[in-house]
């Protein structure tokens, strides 16, 4: 089937899905391709979640300003899309004469980069905002944040799609070729025709810009593994906890969640397998110890989860890792806007690069805005953070929020089932929990799992051997025991 498009943006990541949400403010047709069942697969939903300041990027860099603009509209995105966000700040410890200069450099770094609510404390403040961190004296980045990075990527996407974006997701993009004033790409077995192509496509953009004939980037992958530790231990860690940054690498850092866990890492490995997100017991040592010398409540009991993601970093012939690349190359690939090095903060970032895109857009054709834009993306309360009187007029309004499928997190089955109808059909294990923080908690879905697969199998007619887990590879169910 041949489908007809304005635009296709290939890749739905937390950038993917920005650009989608900002060209949805426009009278355009988008289609986005996604590889994966869902938006949040991939580096989108593996990183420290993190709302970065804007210090630690070079002068004058896209990095920088992008991430500064990312960092100062964050409240309103959350008030909008309805994502937690909380400013916590977030501070950088250090203990000796060498600390001190990086930090007095990185500092004026900031300040450079247009970076505000920095500043250099002293070891008594230090321990009034973190007691228990481990340090003679930190830069403090009060504007510094942490978010929840599914919900942040996740409600992008629906609030594009309730704006006319058409998400199709498991169509990884097999080949592109100009025809004429089109594009023509080949993904998911379906056909598609469109006058422009974003490249948005995280660890993959280097293979869609050779496809584009933009070709000579240089693109490694740095995985970096993290540790996830008991919300017992949220309370003692009110901010993250950085070391002093080196030239290229901010550090293990210890972190606390909008949900009251605390991860740990991440550690930087360089990789060129860009699918194998196993955590090595080794690094999972590691990542202990060396956060330890910066907060020592790190106990191997309290790890109930590994995680890892992998970064697609652009760097030179000298392995130097290099800027955001956002370009056009009209005497290559007209109408193709392609996305290069699209690392860390591109979480913070997303918004901004997705306008900064549009930009370059604009500068090569007209796009008239809608009127009928809604930047609101309406979530309801979750069960577990209602009032008791909350929750009696819920279960009152619906039975079905007076069953518990997750008891770790309070997960309701009417939350899992409004979460499996969601506005992008994802209907995966990993979708769900997402969506509703079901198989969170303690016990790491022990107890809850196959609810949820029952769930998914009831409300939406399909057999136990077609749910997946996170990918299409990945069966939950492959046939009935008694039958193999």
């Amino acid at each position: 089937m041949l489908h007809y498009f304005d635009v296709a943006i290939i890749g739905g990541g937390v950038v993917g899905s920005a650009i989608a949400r900002e060209l949805s403010r426009y009278d355009i047709s988008i289609a986005v391709l996604e590889e994966n069942p869902d938006v949040v697969c991939e580096a989108s939903g593996r990183n420290s979640a993190v709302v970065h300041g804007g210090f630690a990027y070079d002068r004058g860099s896209l990095k920088a300003r992008l991430c500064v603009e990312g960092n100062q509209m964050m409240d309103e995105l959350s008030s909008e899309l309805g994502f937690r966000f909380i400013r916590c700040g977030k501070v950088l410890v250090g203990n000796t004469e060498d600390d001190l200069r990086q930090l007095e450099r990185t500092m004026a770094q900031g300040f450079d980069n247009g970076a505000t609510g920095l500043e250099l404390i002293d070891g008594k403040c230090l321990h009034s905002l973190v007691p228990a961190v481990n340090g003679a004296f930190a830069m403090l980045s009060r504007n510094s944040g942490i978010l929840d990075p599914f919900l942040f990527t996740i409600n992008l996407a629906e609030n594009a799609a309730m704006n006319g974006a058409k998400f199709f997701l498991s169509h990884k993009v097999q080949s592109l070729e100009r025809d004429k004033d089109r594009y023509i790409l080949h993904a998911g077995g379906e056909d598609f025709s469109v006058k422009w192509v974003v490249n948005a496509a995280g660890k993959g953009a280097k293979t869609i810009s050779d496809m584009l004939g933009i070709t000579g980037y240089k693109v490694i992958g740095s995985k970096g593994n993290y540790l996830v530790l008991d919300k017992r231990l949220g309370p003692l860690l009110p901010m993250p906890v950085y070391p002093v940054p080196s030239n290229t690498y901010m550090g293990i850092h210890v972190t606390p969640t909008v949900d009251g866990n605390v991860t740990v890492g991440p550690d930087a490995v360089n990789t060129d397998d860009f699918e194998y997100y196993g955590v090595p017991a080794a690094n999972m040592e590691y990542l202990r110890e060396s956060a330890s010398s910066l907060w020592p409540h790190i106990d191997r009991k309290d790890v109930i989860r590994t995680f890892s993601g992998i970064l697609s970093k652009w760097v030179d012939a000298k392995g130097v890792i290099q800027d955001f690349r956002i370009e056009i190359r009209d005497d290559i690939a007209p109408n193709a806007v392609n996305l290069i090095g699209i690392e860390s903060p591109g979480l913070t970032a997303a918004v901004p690069i997705a306008r900064y895109v549009i930009s370059l857009m604009l500068q090569r054709t007209d796009l008239k805005k809608k009127r009928d834009f809604n930047p609101v993306h309406s979530s309801a309360k979750r069960f577990a953070a209602m009032s008791d009187d909350e929750k009696a007029r819920a279960i009152a309004s619906d039975s079905m929020y007076g069953r518990l499928v997750c008891s770790c997190e309070q997960v309701t089955e009417a939350e899992i089932i409004n979460a499996i109808h969601n506005p992008l059909g994802v209907h995966t294990i990993t979708g769900i929990k997402y969506r509703t923080r079901a198989m969170m908690g303690n016990c790491q879905a022990g107890f809850c799992q196959m609810k949820i697969e029952s769930l998914i199998e009831q409300e939406l007619g399909i057999r136990a051997e077609d749910v997946r887990y996170l990918r299409e590879s990945s069966w939950v169910l492959t046939g009935k025991m008694r039958e193999c």
